[in-house]
């Protein structure tokens, strides 16, 4: 007997998902606090801990704050170095999972590694999550990363385009294990699936928002083809070579009749002065950098002075030192600002970003940096 439930909780619509819930034109979110030391590679005594009590504590002033989302980074061992950088960390479907159920307005994804998770484990997990936080849930599926986590789980990492042909596979058998088929089967080159049946559908009767970071030229048109959202680097001169970037990414996606939402990441170091800024960016993220994690990181990237010459190497380990790249962006209130104004000028649609301890840096930036985007007409103004 084939029997159609009624979708849980009011009717949501895709557009209601990839606006996260509100009017403002900069979505704004944190990134990496599920890790120890958060995306700083550093040693200062207050690094950020990655524990769940902070995690919580952090995702509860994120919901009071009006920030949209917390995304996690997937990671299942550490850099190493003095720190053992990320060497802790939580397991982000289930830890958004708990972070849902004790917030009401907060999206939270989990960063799940396709090739490691079955994709109709992954689909009723997933679900899971969404009905704990009423449609709150977002997937930011990762296609391949460091192969000695791979090897971990006995896992070998497929050739380049067929990562992401494996990609398509998985998440076409997710949206099916999600969509109103009651029962369905999937004949693909790497996945295959017999008399399917998958229940509750997502929470609202829409699929969850999805996520991708494809930076090669394969990666970039996957996220595109595939996903609702498509993380990109903000170009850290140019706020006018960012809006090529991204408009050429919503025009991709448009001839293939989809709407796209462009992201960004960022590293956040915000003091009352441009200077007060600058000499604690450079105390923790200099100074008092885990260069020896600095360097397993490079290492996996086989990137040295022999591979890129000595110019570049030290280049590279700065920029991987302050969160392992992304934006960077240290002032006051007015320069932070501006320049999260600039990114959505430049059509950005939100960025999520880091600091060097997430509960000591959120309140002074959420006092001082919202206004000023309300003032822009970048955020709308909070009620309360």
């Amino acid at each position: 007997m084939n029997v159609r439930a009624a979708p849980a909780g009011p009717a949501l619509t895709m557009r209601d998902r990839m606006a996260m819930y509100t009017g403002n034109a900069l979505k704004i979110g944190l990134f990496g606090a599920n890790c120890s030391s958060g995306r700083c590679v550093t040693t200062v005594p207050e690094r950020w801990t990655g524990s769940w009590e902070d995690n919580l504590a952090l995702a509860r002033m994120c919901d009071a704050r009006g920030i949209e989302f917390m995304l996690p980074v997937g990671r299942w061992k550490g850099y190493g170095g003095d720190t053992d950088y990320m060497g802790t960390t939580l397991e982000t479907v289930t830890w958004a999972t708990g972070l849902l159920g004790k917030t009401r307005n907060l999206i939270v994804f989990g960063t799940v590694h396709a090739p490691l998770f079955h994709p109709l484990i992954a689909a009723k997990q997933f679900v899971t999550a969404d009905h704990v936080g009423s449609g709150r849930f977002g997937l930011n599926i990762v296609v391949g990363w460091n192969e000695d986590e791979f090897q971990m789980f006995g896992v070998t990492q497929r050739e380049h385009e067929q990562r992401y042909e494996y990609a398509r596979e998985w998440l076409e058998a997710v949206k099916l294990a999600w969509g109103p088929n009651e029962n369905f089967e999937y004949d693909g080159r790497f996945i295959r699936l017999k008399k399917v049946r998958a229940r509750p559908k997502p929470y609202g009767g829409t699929r969850p928002l999805i996520m991708n970071a494809g930076a090669s030229p394969t990666g970039r048109a996957f996220a595109i083809r595939n996903c609702d959202a498509f993380f990109t680097q903000a170009d850290r001169t140019s706020t006018e070579t960012t809006r090529r970037h991204v408009q050429a990414a919503k025009d991709e996606a448009a001839a293939h009749n989809k709407e796209l939402d462009v992201y960004t990441v960022g590293v956040v170091t915000c003091r009352p002065t441009q200077k007060e800024a600058e000499e604690y960016y450079h105390y923790a993220t200099i100074e008092q950098a885990d260069w020896s994690a600095v360097d397993g990181i490079l290492g996996k990237k086989n990137i040295s002075p022999a591979t890129v010459g000595e110019e570049e190497f030290q280049k590279q380990r700065h920029h991987y030192a302050h969160g392992l790249g992304g934006l960077l962006m240290v002032g006051d209130p007015d320069r932070i600002a501006n320049q999260l104004a600039d990114l959505s000028r430049a059509g950005l649609r939100g960025i999520g970003f880091s600091f060097v301890n997430y509960l000591r840096e959120l309140p002074y930036f959420c006092d001082e940096v919202l206004p000023r985007l309300e003032r822009m007409g970048i955020r709308e103004k909070r009620k309360g």
